[in-house]
């Protein structure tokens, strides 16, 4: 073919479509547990949900139904990658609709799904990092299980010998104690984040970021978006070519924001259902 025939009628050699990578967090920016939906409408104007993970056989999490629509749409234009804190047996119940991402990134970092299996190579990397750079996880355990109070803990949990995380009452929580957790932390090269019931203790260096940059690297992506709500998303947002908050969660509450990252007003599932049409707004 010729030069003239390749031109476009402006005069110009056409250029390529960017490759897509879409890294978004999954819980409080695109599923929604019952007591995250903030459904403020009147009961007749409530959108149709769509449940998708079932956990002892009772549905725990949702979309809308149109959120649903706009996230299949989305899985057939761009490398789609669930970006998430939670264990790869938590990611693993959760039925998202489209098609199945051939990338997952679980246990902030921690691990990097291939078709469902963990990368044992990228989890080796994150594991010797971390035993150079971080305190040991069970000195981490040991000192929130001596400063907990059973009066209002309810859980504690070790996520993949990776992070440790509480589940708590939180009207019962003292004000100060996930504070005073993070100043202890901060000296032993880890980082907490309170997330409704639960306050994980996360070693700086697991990070959703740097397996979104692994998984670009892997798939050609020229144009990375991210979304998310907690501190522990901000990295992520911040490596991320654009990115969006919702109007609830830590990131929000702190009036958090960068370069490239756009907060948005909705709050609860209909935050996710908006940052899926920004997601395709740009992917289009």
């Amino acid at each position: 073919m010729s030069n003239t025939a390749e031109m476009t009628n402006s005069g110009s050699l056409p250029t390529s479509s960017p490759k897509v990578l879409v890294a978004s967090d999954l819980d409080r920016t695109l599923i929604y547990s019952s007591a995250a939906l903030a459904l403020t409408m009147p009961d007749a104007r409530a959108p149709r949900l769509l449940s998708v993970e079932v956990h002892e056989s009772k549905p725990l999490s949702y979309m809308t139904e149109t959120a649903a629509g706009l996230l299949a749409e989305l899985g057939d234009l761009a490398d789609f990658v669930p970006t998430t804190t939670r264990t790869r047996k938590q990611y693993q119940r959760i039925q998202l609709p489209g098609p199945a991402p051939k990338y997952a990134i679980c246990a902030n970092g921690g691990h990097l799904l291939v078709d469902g299996v963990s990368d044992p190579e990228w989890h080796t990397s994150v594991t010797e990092r971390l035993a150079r750079e971080c305190a040991p996880l069970d000195e981490v355990r040991e000192h929130m299980e001596a400063t907990s109070d059973p009066a209002w803990l309810r859980k504690h949990r070790v996520a993949e010998d990776l992070f440790v995380y509480v589940v708590v009452e939180r009207e019962l929580l003292p004000e100060d104690w996930a504070k005073e957790l993070a100043v202890w932390a901060e000296n032993r090269g880890w980082t907490v984040s309170l997330q409704g019931r639960k306050i994980y203790a996360v070693p700086k260096p697991l990070t959703k970021s740097a397996a979104m940059r692994e998984v670009a690297r892997r798939t050609g992506a020229t144009l990375t978006l991210a979304a998310g709500d907690s501190l522990l998303d901000a990295d992520l947002l911040l490596a991320a070519d654009r990115g969006w908050r919702p109007g609830h969660g830590e990131l929000a509450d702190v009036g958090w924001t960068a370069p490239g990252i756009t907060s948005l007003p909705e709050r609860g599932v209909a935050a996710g259902e908006r940052i899926l049409r920004e997601f395709l707004r740009e992917v289009r």
